[in-house]
């Protein structure tokens, strides 16, 4: 193969990237949704911890990857580890589990774009363009048309969670805005593999803590949490973080926070092929209007 078809697919692979990361991403929530009738939350997330674990610290011994230089990276690391995994994902789960509708999380974890280029500019020097913020405006439009009935408090979708399961998905949105930046401000010469094992470990010790103190860590050990926890442990804690973490390093962290605009649609998607769904015509419009924003607040960036 030449110099220049190795480019060509080198190219190719990197434009993949962040749709194959929405893909897997998307699939979360769903998994979540399958999975907590069988486990409580931080049970459920604590146990796919050490099985990810179990697969990731081999794969760094095999691939003879470097562990984090010093002590104090280490404990930056551990830090957006307890932000991006504990928070987001402890919140995530514990709101769906408190009844929040899997949909409606997801658009509320979806605000996390306005957040982050919020912040981007004061904490990182980012500089965000009219442009840019027309396409996190059209985003976030997007978002309510294609969950637009989840908003609307008079409906179903409203019923069986109070202002706990809020909090919790809440919680789960500073954590995931406030990871984001802090990787990129602290964590960029992070070692993607051993780094991501100590963000795990440092995750993993407080959501066991959570489950210690406040569950009754009781599995039913279904076939149905069985595969769900697999696809868990191999597709969003593997693959999904790796090219999060690979994202995050290669772009600004208002840009790499764009994608996940695109994650309440596809995750309408999925409920509607998984569990039929319905998405009106409002919702596929909604969707349209997603990606374009997307695609605006995805264009490069200036630092101050």
């Amino acid at each position: 193969m030449t110099t220049s078809a190795n480019s060509r697919l080198d190219a190719a692979l990197l434009a993949s990237m962040p749709v194959l990361f929405v893909a897997l991403w998307s699939t979360g929530f769903i998994g979540a949704k399958f999975g907590l009738p069988h486990a409580e939350p931080f049970t459920f997330l604590f146990v796919r911890f050490v099985l990810t674990l179990a697969l990731l610290m081999p794969l760094v011994k095999v691939m003879g990857g470097a562990w984090p230089g010093s002590w104090r990276l280490r404990g930056h690391i551990a830090v957006s580890g307890l932000l991006v995994h504990a928070a987001y994902l402890g919140g995530v789960f514990y709101g769906i589990y408190l009844g929040m509708p899997a949909g409606l999380t997801a658009l509320l974890v979806g605000l996390q774009p306005l957040l982050t280029a919020t912040l981007a500019g004061p904490l990182l020097g980012e500089r965000i363009t009219t442009i840019q913020w027309l396409g996190l405006a059209l985003g976030l439009v997007g978002i309510a048309m294609v969950l637009g009935s989840k908003l609307d408090p008079g409906t179903a979708s409203f019923q069986g969670f109070g202002l706990g399961a809020l909090a919790c998905v809440l919680v789960a949105l500073a954590g995931i805005t406030l990871g984001t930046l802090y990787q990129k401000r602290f964590c960029t010469g992070m070692p993607l593999l051993s780094g991501t094992v100590v963000q795990y470990l440092s995750a993993g010790v407080l959501l066991g803590l959570g489950a210690l103190l406040l569950e009754e860590r009781h599995i039913e050990w279904t076939a149905t949490f069985v595969l769900t926890l697999g696809w868990l442990v191999l597709v969003l804690s593997i693959a999904a973080i790796l090219l999060l973490m690979a994202l995050i390093r290669r772009g600004e962290a208002s840009r790499v926070a764009s994608l996940f605009y695109l994650v309440p649609p596809v995750t309408a998607l999925q409920a509607w092929w998984l569990f039929d769904e319905r998405l009106p015509m409002t919702a596929l419009v909604g969707m349209a209007v997603t990606i374009v924003g997307v695609v605006l607040a995805a264009r490069g960036q200036t630092r101050r």
